[in-house]
């Protein structure tokens, strides 16, 4: 795995071993952030479920401020602190172990990535209802092709679906398109 752009540009970042994490594949990552590019340059960024980092360090490779990365599986902080670390970049992050849909409202972003396990369906409604609560800005769901979102949950409506091969990046927004 490497990133895709900028300060990291084809940087190689470790991998958790095993079929517990899904990584976001380099070219949905590119497409994501060819789409993002006006808004990433100094903002505040939510990797949730982050898995490696892998998405949350493209971030900061492309100008983010901070990255929150949200994870709770044991192994995968281990190689995202390992990333970071490789990359020395844990100055511009924030890791937040445990619970991901727990610590979704306590944290103020301007970008919120989430990416749950596709197993743990039941991850994104919460999750979505959760950032509904804070009306958060810009709000980005990977899920399969084989798992419909809602289009509205709360305060946030769905204004974009992306499809690549069996990934789909839905946008949600606080009620008008951003």
């Amino acid at each position: 795995m490497r990133v895709i752009g900028g300060e990291f540009r084809s940087r190689r970042i470790k991998a958790v071993p095993g079929l517990a994490t899904r990584p976001t594949p380099d070219r949905l990552r590119e497409t994501l952030f060819d789409i993002l590019a006006p808004r990433i340059e100094g903002a505040v960024f939510v990797d949730a479920y982050a898995g490696t980092g892998a998405v949350g360090i493209e971030a900061l490779s492309r100008g983010a401020a901070r990255v929150i990365f949200l994870e709770r599986d044991r192994r995968a902080l281990a190689v995202l602190r390992e990333n970071l670390a490789m990359l020395e970049i844990r100055e511009r992050a924030v890791i937040v172990p445990g619970p991901v849909v727990p610590n979704l409202n306590r944290r103020s972003a301007d970008i919120v990535f989430l990416d749950p396990p596709y197993d743990v369906q039941r991850e994104y409604r919460s999750a979505l209802e959760a950032l509904a609560a804070i009306a958060a800005p810009l709000v980005i769901a990977q899920h399969s092709v084989h798992f419909t979102l809602p289009e509205r949950s709360g305060a946030l409506a769905r204004y974009r679906q992306l499809r690549q091969g069996d990934n789909v990046l839905s946008f949600y927004s606080p009620e008008a398109v951003p």
